[in-house]
Protein backbone atom coordinates (compact mmCIF):
# COMPACT_ATOMS: atom_id res chain seq x y z
CA UNK A 1 0.00 0.00 0.00
CA UNK A 2 1.63 3.26 -1.15
CA UNK A 3 -0.38 5.55 1.09
CA UNK A 4 -0.61 5.46 4.88
CA UNK A 5 -2.42 7.33 7.59
CA UNK A 6 -0.77 9.94 9.77
CA UNK A 7 1.39 8.34 12.45
CA UNK A 8 -0.65 9.86 15.28
CA UNK A 9 -3.76 8.02 14.04
CA UNK A 10 -2.19 4.66 14.82
CA UNK A 11 -3.13 5.20 18.48
CA UNK A 12 -6.73 6.09 17.67
CA UNK A 13 -9.53 3.52 17.85
CA UNK A 14 -12.73 3.95 15.86
CA UNK A 15 -15.47 5.33 18.09
CA UNK A 16 -17.86 2.51 19.01
CA UNK A 17 -21.56 3.38 19.11
CA UNK A 18 -24.39 1.25 20.43
CA UNK A 19 -26.00 -1.12 17.95
CA UNK A 20 -28.72 0.45 15.82
CA UNK A 21 -32.33 -0.66 16.01
CA UNK A 22 -32.06 -2.24 12.57
CA UNK A 23 -28.92 -4.16 13.55
CA UNK A 24 -30.64 -5.52 16.64
CA UNK A 25 -33.77 -6.49 14.69
CA UNK A 26 -31.71 -8.45 12.17
CA UNK A 27 -29.29 -10.05 14.61
CA UNK A 28 -31.81 -11.02 17.29
CA UNK A 29 -34.84 -11.59 15.05
CA UNK A 30 -36.88 -8.94 16.85
CA UNK A 31 -39.84 -7.17 15.26
CA UNK A 32 -39.74 -4.33 17.78
CA UNK A 33 -36.77 -2.92 19.67
CA UNK A 34 -36.72 -0.59 22.66
CA UNK A 35 -33.47 1.37 22.37
CA UNK A 36 -32.32 2.72 25.72
CA UNK A 37 -28.58 2.66 25.04
CA UNK A 38 -27.95 6.13 23.60
CA UNK A 39 -29.65 8.46 26.10
CA UNK A 40 -32.14 9.65 23.50
CA UNK A 41 -35.53 11.09 24.43
CA UNK A 42 -38.11 8.35 23.82
CA UNK A 43 -40.87 10.96 24.15
CA UNK A 44 -39.84 12.21 20.71
CA UNK A 45 -40.03 15.87 19.73
CA UNK A 46 -42.35 18.81 20.24
CA UNK A 47 -45.30 19.12 17.81
CA UNK A 48 -43.86 22.55 16.99
CA UNK A 49 -40.74 20.86 15.67
CA UNK A 50 -42.75 18.69 13.31
CA UNK A 51 -44.62 21.74 12.02
CA UNK A 52 -41.36 23.66 11.52
CA UNK A 53 -39.79 20.83 9.55
CA UNK A 54 -42.90 20.53 7.38
CA UNK A 55 -42.90 24.26 6.67
CA UNK A 56 -39.24 24.16 5.62
CA UNK A 57 -39.62 21.43 3.00
CA UNK A 58 -40.00 23.92 0.12
CA UNK A 59 -36.61 25.49 0.94
CA UNK A 60 -34.49 22.37 0.89
CA UNK A 61 -32.87 23.33 -2.39
CA UNK A 62 -31.31 26.39 -0.72
CA UNK A 63 -28.11 26.42 1.31
CA UNK A 64 -28.90 26.96 5.00
CA UNK A 65 -28.03 30.11 6.91
CA UNK A 66 -24.33 29.73 7.74
CA UNK A 67 -24.71 31.92 10.84
CA UNK A 68 -27.84 30.17 12.20
CA UNK A 69 -29.09 33.70 12.80
CA UNK A 70 -32.63 32.97 14.01
CA UNK A 71 -31.41 30.35 16.47
CA UNK A 72 -28.45 32.54 17.43
CA UNK A 73 -30.78 35.38 18.40
CA UNK A 74 -33.04 33.05 20.38
CA UNK A 75 -30.17 31.59 22.43
CA UNK A 76 -28.60 35.02 22.87
CA UNK A 77 -31.84 36.27 24.44
CA UNK A 78 -32.37 33.08 26.45
CA UNK A 79 -28.97 33.18 28.15
CA UNK A 80 -28.37 36.94 27.99
CA UNK A 81 -25.12 36.57 26.06
CA UNK A 82 -23.82 38.35 22.97
CA UNK A 83 -24.56 36.71 19.63
CA UNK A 84 -20.83 36.43 18.89
CA UNK A 85 -20.40 34.37 22.06
CA UNK A 86 -22.19 31.45 20.36
CA UNK A 87 -20.95 28.79 17.98
CA UNK A 88 -22.96 25.95 16.44
CA UNK A 89 -21.83 22.45 15.63
CA UNK A 90 -22.99 19.20 14.09
CA UNK A 91 -23.72 17.89 17.56
CA UNK A 92 -21.26 18.09 20.45
CA UNK A 93 -18.93 15.74 18.57
CA UNK A 94 -18.04 18.48 16.08
CA UNK A 95 -17.64 21.14 18.76
CA UNK A 96 -15.30 18.91 20.75
CA UNK A 97 -13.34 18.24 17.56
CA UNK A 98 -13.07 21.98 16.85
CA UNK A 99 -11.64 22.57 20.31
CA UNK A 100 -8.98 19.92 19.73
CA UNK A 101 -8.09 21.33 16.31
CA UNK A 102 -7.88 24.86 17.68
CA UNK A 103 -6.00 24.44 20.94
CA UNK A 104 -4.16 21.11 21.12
CA UNK A 105 -0.74 20.92 19.52
CA UNK A 106 1.90 18.19 19.30
CA UNK A 107 3.10 17.36 22.79
CA UNK A 108 0.24 19.06 24.64
CA UNK A 109 -1.60 17.15 27.35
CA UNK A 110 -5.34 17.10 27.94
CA UNK A 111 -6.79 15.93 31.24
CA UNK A 112 -9.81 13.62 31.02
CA UNK A 113 -11.87 12.23 33.92
CA UNK A 114 -12.24 8.46 33.66
CA UNK A 115 -14.67 7.05 32.85
CA UNK A 116 -16.21 9.86 30.83
CA UNK A 117 -17.22 10.69 27.25
CA UNK A 118 -14.91 8.78 24.89
CA UNK A 119 -14.57 11.40 22.16
CA UNK A 120 -12.27 13.56 24.32
CA UNK A 121 -9.56 10.93 23.96
CA UNK A 122 -9.95 10.59 20.18
CA UNK A 123 -9.80 14.33 19.62
CA UNK A 124 -6.72 14.70 21.81
CA UNK A 125 -4.88 11.95 19.92
CA UNK A 126 -5.85 13.12 16.43
CA UNK A 127 -4.64 16.60 17.34
CA UNK A 128 -1.24 15.25 18.33
CA UNK A 129 -1.78 15.58 22.06
CA UNK A 130 -1.51 13.12 24.93
CA UNK A 131 -4.58 12.21 27.01
CA UNK A 132 -4.03 11.81 30.74
CA UNK A 133 -6.87 10.05 32.53
CA UNK A 134 -7.87 11.06 36.06
CA UNK A 135 -9.99 8.41 37.84
CA UNK A 136 -13.33 9.47 39.26
CA UNK A 137 -13.72 9.67 43.05
CA UNK A 138 -16.87 7.88 44.21
CA UNK A 139 -18.17 8.00 40.62
CA UNK A 140 -17.73 11.78 40.54
CA UNK A 141 -15.32 13.98 38.56
CA UNK A 142 -12.39 14.51 40.93
CA UNK A 143 -11.60 18.22 40.48
CA UNK A 144 -8.94 18.23 43.20
CA UNK A 145 -7.13 15.30 41.60
CA UNK A 146 -7.35 16.99 38.20
CA UNK A 147 -5.81 20.14 39.66
CA UNK A 148 -2.93 18.11 41.09
CA UNK A 149 -2.32 16.48 37.70
CA UNK A 150 -1.74 19.80 35.90
CA UNK A 151 1.74 20.31 34.48
CA UNK A 152 3.25 22.99 32.23
CA UNK A 153 2.22 20.81 29.26
CA UNK A 154 -1.49 20.78 30.21
CA UNK A 155 -3.50 22.56 27.51
CA UNK A 156 -7.14 21.41 27.78
CA UNK A 157 -9.26 20.00 30.60
CA UNK A 158 -12.46 18.15 29.64
CA UNK A 159 -15.20 18.27 32.27
CA UNK A 160 -18.44 16.45 31.50
CA UNK A 161 -21.01 17.79 33.97
CA UNK A 162 -23.14 15.84 34.73
CA UNK A 163 -20.70 13.11 33.85
CA UNK A 164 -21.47 10.42 31.32
CA UNK A 165 -21.66 7.47 32.17
CA UNK A 166 -22.10 8.02 35.92
CA UNK A 167 -24.67 10.85 35.99
CA UNK A 168 -22.97 12.67 38.86
CA UNK A 169 -22.25 16.41 38.95
CA UNK A 170 -20.02 18.94 40.67
CA UNK A 171 -21.40 22.15 42.14
CA UNK A 172 -20.96 25.82 41.28
CA UNK A 173 -18.81 26.33 44.36
CA UNK A 174 -16.60 23.35 43.52
CA UNK A 175 -16.14 24.61 39.96
CA UNK A 176 -15.23 28.15 41.03
CA UNK A 177 -12.74 26.86 43.59
CA UNK A 178 -11.18 24.75 40.85
CA UNK A 179 -10.98 27.57 38.31
CA UNK A 180 -9.48 29.94 40.87
CA UNK A 181 -6.60 27.53 41.42
CA UNK A 182 -5.51 26.65 37.89
CA UNK A 183 -3.62 28.55 35.18
CA UNK A 184 -5.73 30.86 33.04
CA UNK A 185 -4.12 29.65 29.81
CA UNK A 186 -5.66 26.18 30.17
CA UNK A 187 -8.85 25.74 28.15
CA UNK A 188 -11.57 24.28 30.37
CA UNK A 189 -14.42 22.61 28.51
CA UNK A 190 -17.73 22.30 30.39
CA UNK A 191 -19.59 19.64 28.45
CA UNK A 192 -23.18 20.15 29.59
CA UNK A 193 -25.02 17.77 27.28
CA UNK A 194 -27.43 16.95 30.13
CA UNK A 195 -27.75 20.54 31.36
CA UNK A 196 -31.55 20.72 31.19
CA UNK A 197 -31.92 17.70 33.47
CA UNK A 198 -29.44 19.00 36.03
CA UNK A 199 -30.10 22.76 36.11
CA UNK A 200 -31.03 24.29 39.43
CA UNK A 201 -29.93 23.68 43.00
CA UNK A 202 -26.16 23.68 43.38
CA UNK A 203 -25.53 22.94 39.70
CA UNK A 204 -23.11 25.52 38.22
CA UNK A 205 -24.48 28.68 36.65
CA UNK A 206 -21.99 28.23 33.86
CA UNK A 207 -23.13 31.22 31.81
CA UNK A 208 -22.04 33.41 34.73
CA UNK A 209 -18.81 31.40 34.90
CA UNK A 210 -17.79 32.21 31.32
CA UNK A 211 -18.26 35.93 31.93
CA UNK A 212 -15.72 35.69 34.75
CA UNK A 213 -13.30 33.10 33.33
CA UNK A 214 -12.25 33.68 29.72
CA UNK A 215 -10.63 30.24 29.41
CA UNK A 216 -13.94 28.37 29.87
CA UNK A 217 -16.32 27.21 27.13
CA UNK A 218 -19.74 25.58 27.59
CA UNK A 219 -21.03 22.87 25.26
CA UNK A 220 -24.75 22.04 25.06
CA UNK A 221 -26.92 20.02 22.72
CA UNK A 222 -30.43 19.65 21.30
CA UNK A 223 -30.00 15.86 21.21
CA UNK A 224 -31.26 15.08 24.72
CA UNK A 225 -34.30 16.76 26.26
CA UNK A 226 -35.32 18.35 22.93
CA UNK A 227 -35.18 14.99 21.14
CA UNK A 228 -33.27 16.14 18.04
CA UNK A 229 -30.48 13.55 18.14
CA UNK A 230 -30.89 12.56 14.48
CA UNK A 231 -30.62 16.16 13.26
CA UNK A 232 -27.22 16.68 14.93
CA UNK A 233 -27.11 20.15 16.38
CA UNK A 234 -25.30 21.51 19.41
CA UNK A 235 -23.83 24.83 20.47
CA UNK A 236 -21.02 26.35 22.46
CA UNK A 237 -20.97 29.49 24.62
CA UNK A 238 -17.73 31.26 25.41
CA UNK A 239 -15.96 34.59 25.25
CA UNK A 240 -15.88 36.31 21.87
CA UNK A 241 -12.17 35.73 21.28
CA UNK A 242 -12.38 31.99 21.93
CA UNK A 243 -15.44 31.61 19.69
CA UNK A 244 -13.65 33.53 16.93
CA UNK A 245 -10.72 31.10 17.13
CA UNK A 246 -13.02 28.08 16.85
CA UNK A 247 -14.78 29.63 13.88
CA UNK A 248 -11.52 29.56 11.92
CA UNK A 249 -11.59 25.75 11.75
CA UNK A 250 -15.35 25.24 11.66
CA UNK A 251 -16.63 23.85 8.37
CA UNK A 252 -18.67 26.58 6.63
CA UNK A 253 -22.43 25.98 6.52
CA UNK A 254 -22.17 23.08 8.96
CA UNK A 255 -25.75 23.12 10.31
CA UNK A 256 -28.48 22.02 7.91
CA UNK A 257 -31.75 23.87 7.44
CA UNK A 258 -33.97 21.29 9.15
CA UNK A 259 -31.75 21.20 12.22
CA UNK A 260 -31.87 24.97 12.51
CA UNK A 261 -35.64 25.32 12.23
CA UNK A 262 -36.22 22.31 14.49
CA UNK A 263 -33.90 23.63 17.20
CA UNK A 264 -35.52 27.06 17.09
CA UNK A 265 -39.02 25.55 17.30
CA UNK A 266 -38.02 23.31 20.22
CA UNK A 267 -37.09 26.38 22.26
CA UNK A 268 -40.62 27.73 21.83
CA UNK A 269 -42.34 24.75 23.48
CA UNK A 270 -41.77 24.96 27.21
CA UNK A 271 -44.69 22.63 27.92
CA UNK A 272 -43.11 19.76 25.95
CA UNK A 273 -39.79 20.30 27.69
CA UNK A 274 -41.50 20.39 31.09
CA UNK A 275 -43.35 17.14 30.34
CA UNK A 276 -40.09 15.46 29.32
CA UNK A 277 -38.36 16.57 32.50
CA UNK A 278 -41.28 15.40 34.65
CA UNK A 279 -41.32 12.02 32.90
CA UNK A 280 -37.58 11.72 33.46
CA UNK A 281 -37.80 12.58 37.15
CA UNK A 282 -40.57 10.01 37.65
CA UNK A 283 -38.58 7.41 35.71
CA UNK A 284 -35.45 7.98 37.76
CA UNK A 285 -37.44 7.71 40.99
CA UNK A 286 -38.95 4.42 39.75
CA UNK A 287 -35.56 2.91 38.91
CA UNK A 288 -34.06 4.04 42.21
CA UNK A 289 -36.96 2.47 44.13
CA UNK A 290 -36.57 -0.80 42.22
CA UNK A 291 -32.82 -0.79 42.85
CA UNK A 292 -33.35 -0.36 46.58
CA UNK A 293 -35.93 -3.14 46.68
CA UNK A 294 -33.75 -5.55 44.69
CA UNK A 295 -30.49 -4.63 46.39
CA UNK A 296 -28.91 -3.30 43.21
CA UNK A 297 -26.29 -0.63 43.77
CA UNK A 298 -26.98 2.52 41.73
CA UNK A 299 -25.46 5.95 41.21
CA UNK A 300 -27.86 8.86 41.89
CA UNK A 301 -28.18 10.63 38.55
CA UNK A 302 -28.79 14.19 37.36
CA UNK A 303 -29.31 13.04 33.77
CA UNK A 304 -31.74 11.03 31.63
CA UNK A 305 -30.00 7.75 32.43
CA UNK A 306 -29.19 5.63 35.44
CA UNK A 307 -26.10 3.47 35.98
CA UNK A 308 -26.44 0.45 38.25
CA UNK A 309 -24.39 -2.51 39.47
CA UNK A 310 -26.18 -5.81 38.90
CA UNK A 311 -23.26 -7.89 40.30
CA UNK A 312 -23.16 -10.08 37.22
CA UNK A 313 -21.25 -9.81 33.95
CA UNK A 314 -22.90 -6.78 32.37
CA UNK A 315 -22.23 -8.01 28.84
CA UNK A 316 -24.20 -11.18 29.54
CA UNK A 317 -27.04 -9.18 31.10
CA UNK A 318 -27.15 -6.90 28.07
CA UNK A 319 -27.11 -9.90 25.74
CA UNK A 320 -30.14 -11.39 27.51
CA UNK A 321 -31.98 -8.08 27.28
CA UNK A 322 -31.24 -7.87 23.55
CA UNK A 323 -32.94 -11.24 23.14
CA UNK A 324 -36.02 -9.56 24.59
CA UNK A 325 -35.73 -6.58 22.26
CA UNK A 326 -34.23 -4.18 24.81
CA UNK A 327 -30.99 -2.32 24.09
CA UNK A 328 -29.01 -0.77 26.96
CA UNK A 329 -25.31 0.01 27.43
CA UNK A 330 -22.94 -2.39 29.19
CA UNK A 331 -20.63 -0.78 31.70
CA UNK A 332 -17.76 -2.78 30.24
CA UNK A 333 -17.66 -0.10 27.53
CA UNK A 334 -16.53 2.28 30.30
CA UNK A 335 -14.39 -0.11 32.35
CA UNK A 336 -17.27 -0.89 34.75
CA UNK A 337 -17.72 -4.61 34.11
CA UNK A 338 -20.68 -5.37 36.40
CA UNK A 339 -22.51 -2.12 35.69
CA UNK A 340 -25.19 -1.25 33.15
CA UNK A 341 -26.40 2.15 31.93
CA UNK A 342 -30.09 2.53 31.08
CA UNK A 343 -31.72 5.50 29.39
CA UNK A 344 -34.88 6.64 31.16
CA UNK A 345 -37.91 5.95 28.95
CA UNK A 346 -41.65 6.30 29.29
CA UNK A 347 -43.41 4.66 32.24
CA UNK A 348 -44.38 1.47 30.39
CA UNK A 349 -40.89 1.20 28.88
CA UNK A 350 -39.24 1.51 32.28
CA UNK A 351 -41.53 -1.13 33.74
CA UNK A 352 -40.76 -3.50 30.86
CA UNK A 353 -37.01 -3.09 31.39
CA UNK A 354 -37.17 -3.68 35.14
CA UNK A 355 -39.45 -6.68 34.74
CA UNK A 356 -37.07 -8.19 32.19
CA UNK A 357 -34.04 -7.37 34.31
CA UNK A 358 -35.54 -9.09 37.35
CA UNK A 359 -36.22 -12.23 35.30
CA UNK A 360 -32.67 -12.29 33.92
CA UNK A 361 -30.97 -11.78 37.27
CA UNK A 362 -33.25 -14.36 38.89
CA UNK A 363 -32.11 -16.80 36.21
CA UNK A 364 -28.45 -15.92 36.77
CA UNK A 365 -28.83 -16.38 40.53
CA UNK A 366 -30.38 -19.80 40.01
CA UNK A 367 -27.60 -20.87 37.66
CA UNK A 368 -24.96 -19.67 40.11
CA UNK A 369 -26.62 -21.57 42.96
CA UNK A 370 -26.66 -24.75 40.88
CA UNK A 371 -22.97 -24.28 40.04
CA UNK A 372 -22.07 -23.68 43.70
CA UNK A 373 -24.02 -26.76 44.77
CA UNK A 374 -22.15 -28.95 42.31
CA UNK A 375 -18.71 -27.94 43.59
Amino acid sequence: MLYKQREKLEKVSTYQQAKTIEQIKQEYKQEKVLKLAGNENTMGVSPLVKEAIKSAENELFLYPDAKCQLLREALSNLYNVQENQLIFGNGSFELITLIGQTFIEEGDVSLIPSPSFGWYKNVTLTSGGTPLFIPLAHHKVALLDIKEAITPRTKVIWLCNPNNPTGTHFSHEELENFLNNIRKDIVVVLDEAYYEYAAGGDYPNSVDIIQKYSNVIILRTFSKVYGLASLRIGYGIGNQEMISMLDKVRIPVNINKLAQVAAYASLQDEEFKRNCLENNAEGLAFYEQQCREEGWEYIPSKTNFITMNVHYDAKKVVEELLKRGISIRPGADFGMDDWIRITIGREAENQFVVRSLKEIIRKFKHNRSVEDASI
